[in-house]
């Protein structure tokens, strides 16, 4: 099993699991967590792959949707056998979530043979736009869209990763552009970190 496919079954679990967290934060039926769960996890990959035109991979390999609903089936045992969720666990979910698929998406388009430029941004989009898929059925402003960094973090992680690519193995690069993501967005989690470019006047 390659890095990539672990990345990728991983992710959709985690993915999977943010999904239901809003999903009982709406008070959605089983169907809205396997639908907000499959379209966190696979929303964009599949927004990925059409851009570069390549098979969508979920399409030609069930075991992601296995994997989306074996992670809400896990997540609905956990959340009714708990009191109450653990505080940020929707945040933190997400965060483990875009770590992972940023740095597959990346990875993926750099095996297409784009430009390191644009492997960032597939990764980026990887990353962000199942989460803003599920938070747009959720209606809710999507995390990308609130203060804290969000894409600035996947930006980072992205560039890290095609930077230390060509001299060190792909493991290596992986293991660290996913810990510059998770680090940078728990730490925008805490501290309220953003890139604030307007000046706004008291009323």
């Amino acid at each position: 099993m390659s890095y990539l496919f672990m990345f990728d079954l991983i992710g959709c679990g985690v993915f999977a699991l943010s999904g239901a967290i809003i999903a009982y934060q709406k008070k959605m039926d089983g169907i809205g967590v396997i639908v907000l769960g499959a379209v966190t996890a696979i929303g964009g990959g599949t927004v990925r792959d059409l851009l570069l035109d390549v098979p969508v991979f979920w399409v030609t390999q069930p075991s992601y949707i296995y994997a989306i609903i074996c992670s809400s089936l896990i997540a609905i045992l956990w959340i009714n056998s708990s009191k109450k969720l653990p505080e940020k666990s929707l945040e933190i979910a997400d965060a483990l979530g875009l770590a992972l698929f940023v740095v597959m998406g990346t990875a993926k388009a750099l095996g297409t043979g784009v430009p390191p430029l644009i492997a960032v941004i597939m990764g980026t989009i990887t990353g962000c736009f199942g989460g803003m898929i599920r938070d747009v059925l959720a209606n809710e402003i999507p995390l990308i869209f609130r203060k804290e960094l969000y894409a600035a973090c996947c930006i980072a992680g992205g560039s890290a990763y095609v930077l230390l690519t060509p001299y060190i193995s792909d493991t290596l690069s992986a293991s660290i552009a996913f810990t510059i993501i998770l680090l940078l967005r728990l730490m925008a989690i805490k501290w309220q970190l953003a890139l604030q470019v307007f000046t706004y006047k008291n009323k």
